[in-house]
C-alpha cells in the first residue's frame, strides 16, 4: 500500500503533493512569481504617476515633463512583458484548440506538455536574440533622458527567462500543476 501511495505522489494529475525536486522548483517559482508582480505592480505605479503628472502640468501649468512620455512607455513595457510568465502559467494566452479538444485527454496532455517545450525552446531564442540587441544598441541612448535605449529589452530577457521556468516546469508536472492556485482564487 505504501509504495503504491508514493507511486501516486511522484505523478502530478493534479494538486497532489510533488515530489521534492518539484516542490523545491514550485516554491522557487511562487517565489520569482511574487517577485515579479511587486515589479509588475511598481512599474503600473510608475506609468500611472508619470502620466498623471504630464496631464497635470500640460493642461493645468501649460508645461511639460519632456522625459514623461519615454519613461512612462518603458514602465509600460516593463509591466506587460513581466506579467507574459503568470498568463503562461494561469494558460490564459491565446490559443486555437478546435481540433485539440477532440482527442482523447492523454493524448491532449501529451501534445500540451510537447507544445510547452517547444514553447520552452523559443523561449530561449527568443532571449538570446534580445540580449545579442540589448548589447548591439547598449551606446545608444534615449532622447530626453542619459540612459541606454537598450532597457526597452531588459523585460524581454528577464520575461524569457521566468516564463522558460515556467513552460518546462509544466512540461515536466503537467498542465494542471497550478490547478489549486485557480482553485484558491
Amino acid at each position: 500500500m505504501k509504495s503504491g501511495h508514493s507511486e501516486q505522489a511522484g505523478m502530478l494529475s493534479g494538486p497532489s503533493p510533488l515530489p521534492s525536486p518539484a516542490a523545491a522548483l514550485r516554491r522557487g517559482l511562487l517565489g520569482l512569481d511574487g517577485l515579479s508582480r511587486y515589479a509588475i505592480c511598481t512599474s503600473m505605479a510608475i506609468m500611472v504617476l508619470l502620466v498623471s503628472a504630464q496631464v497635470f502640468c500640460r493642461y493645468v501649468l501649460s508645461e511639460s515633463i519632456d522625459w514623461a512620455d519615454e519613461m512612462s512607455r518603458l514602465a509600460f513595457v516593463w509591466a506587460v512583458f513581466l506579467a507574459i510568465p503568470h498568463g503562461l502559467k494561469q494558460g490564459v494566452h491565446v490559443g486555437i484548440d478546435v481540433i485539440t479538444n477532440r482527442l482523447p485527454a492523454r493524448l491532449q496532455e501529451g501534445l500540451a506538455r510537447l507544445m510547452l517545450a517547444v514553447s520552452g525552446v523559443l523561449m530561449v531564442v527568443v532571449c538570446y536574440q534580445s540580449v545579442l540587441v540589448a548589447i548591439e544598441g547598449w551606446d545608444e541612448l534615449m532622447p530626453t533622458v542619459p540612459v541606454s535605449a537598450a532597457v526597452f529589452y531588459v523585460p524581454v530577457m528577464l520575461s524569457c527567462g521566468h516564463a522558460l521556468l515556467h513552460l518546462l516546469f509544466m512540461a515536466w508536472q503537467g498542465t494542471r500543476v497550478w490547478a489549486d492556485e485557480e482553485d484558491a482564487s
